[in-house]
């Protein structure tokens, strides 16, 4: 039993603990309910750099540039800093130092210390695909303005130029793609088979190579596209090598552009996966479609059925080496509406190498050894492809008519829609290459006779 003198002692220590554990209550509970920044991830990409906050929650920030020095300050209302933002590397990035501090007690103040002139913008991004809430800067370089010589010019009209190429790996930086067992990311696999297959093509008398991305780091869709413009390419190749809804669906695909819907619910799905990556990637208020008159956009719907039709061709052409080392998806090139082919004048495919969500392509992709045969089967439909249709003024072009030029047989090929083709007799073609008769296979390759 307590005597008199200890109960009223007692009581205020009682009061006290109480008292304590409501404070430590009403702290904490403020303490949630600010925002933190739980991770920071700077991407370098060839023109501009991007660093993502990781935020538990979204943000209200405001961001403006100082001189004398050059800096960059980004406030966020309400928020803490729980990752090491003094970590990341900013090797060949206009930053030379990232400060913090906290600001008002509660806010949180990021500076940026700068080398050079940059054009800053920032955005927020919801929760999305299983990312959660970040705060994206975007820092772009100053351009500088260039001149076209007359050299260049002149290069491009030559009788026996180079066709162009354009290799699109998938994804990049923020946006990693499909994921597959063992953190195998869609975004490390197709840019090795890129690499690979730039490789091949550079080699190729007669052909050039342009990466879109030849780095980890994002590339809005539109800009994938209008690069290809901008190289004036003859081709334009997006690799990738998606995942499905079901770990059972496996094959190689090759795809083209849709005006009519997908030709599949596959075809459907993926494409609608590839058209949110600006969402993932972090990309905002862009309009993809753009503006034009209405006799522009006839006489764009005119390119693009000329342009659709030629990557129908290539993409067969594609398929049917790819046959040769994966299992195919479908035996024909499908077609969806995807964005990053929706080019009204350079022939675009999409080739999905495989489902990088079945263990047993992952497995194979996860191979260099394998990556490389991809590679080159993607680059033995394309160079099919244009020996069969070269463009004018290139090179193939010109070697097919002044000298003797290769073919490779393709799928639906005789010996009479060759000659015809290529204005030689069926007679001059047997005769050219030793055949006995007009038994051919897929994948020979012929002598074409100069005319």
């Amino acid at each position: 039993m307590l005597s008199r003198d200890t109960k009223p002692n007692f009581c205020w220590q009682l009061y006290t603990f109480v008292s304590l554990c409501l404070c430590a209550f009403f702290i904490a509970d403020v303490a949630h309910a600010s925002v933190s920044v739980d991770g920071v991830r700077l991407w370098r990409a060839p023109d501009n750099t991007r660093i993502v906050l990781d935020l538990s929650q979204p943000v209200e920030h405001r961001l403006f540039s100082l001189e004398s020095p050059a800096r960059i300050v980004i406030d966020l209302s309400d928020t803490q800093l729980n990752a090491d933002i003094k970590a990341l590397n900013l090797e060949n990035t206009p930053i030379k130092r990232v400060r913090s501090a906290a600001r008002n007690e509660s806010d949180l103040r990021i500076v940026l210390d700068l080398s050079g002139k940059v054009k800053p913008r920032s955005f927020v991004l919801a929760r999305q695909s299983g990312k959660s809430d970040r705060l994206v800067i975007d820092l772009s370089d100053e351009i500088k303005s260039t001149v076209k010589t007359v050299k260049t010019v002149e290069n491009r009209s030559e009788s026996k130029r180079d066709i162009i190429v354009v290799i699109d790996a998938g994804h990049g930086g923020e946006d990693p793609g499909a994921v597959g067992r063992k953190k195998l990311y869609e975004k490390d696999v197709v840019l090795d088979i890129s690499r690979e297959l730039a490789k091949l093509i550079d080699k190729e008398r007669g052909f050039t190579a342009k990466l879109v991305r030849d780095g980890d780091y994002y590339v809005p869709l539109h800009k994938r596209r209008d690069f290809a413009r901008k190289q004036r390419a003859d081709l334009f190749v997006s690799i990738h090598a998606d995942a499905f809804t079901s770990p059972q669906a496996n094959g190689a695909s090759v795809f083209a552009l849709s005006h009519r819907g997908a030709t599949s619910e596959t075809a459907r799905f993926l494409a609608q996966k590839e058209n949110d990556a600006d969402l993932i990637g972090g990309v905002t208020n862009v309009n993809l479609e753009g503006k034009s008159p209405d006799v522009q956009s006839v006489l764009v719907d005119l390119f693009m059925k000329a342009t659709l039709t030629s990557s129908l061709e290539v993409g067969t052409d594609v398929l049917g080496e790819m046959s040769k080392v994966a299992r195919l998806h479908k035996s024909h090139v499908e077609q969806a509406g995807f964005v990053v082919l929706k080019s009204p004048d350079v022939p675009s495919i999409l080739v999905e190498t495989g489902f990088i969500s079945n263990p047993g392509e992952a497995k194979k992709l996860s191979s260099r050894a394998y990556r490389k045969k991809m590679a080159r089967q993607i680059f033995n439909g394309i160079k099919s492809y244009f020996y069969r249709s070269p463009p004018a003024g290139s090179y193939v072009a010109w070697r097919q008519s002044n000298g003797d030029s290769d073919y490779v047989i393709a799928r639906g090929d005789t010996l009479s829609t060759i000659a015809r083709k290529h204005n030689v007799s069926v007679t001059a073609l047997r005769r050219h290459n030793g055949l006995r008769s007009d038994v051919i296979r897929v994948g020979q390759k012929l002598k074409i006779p100069s005319t």
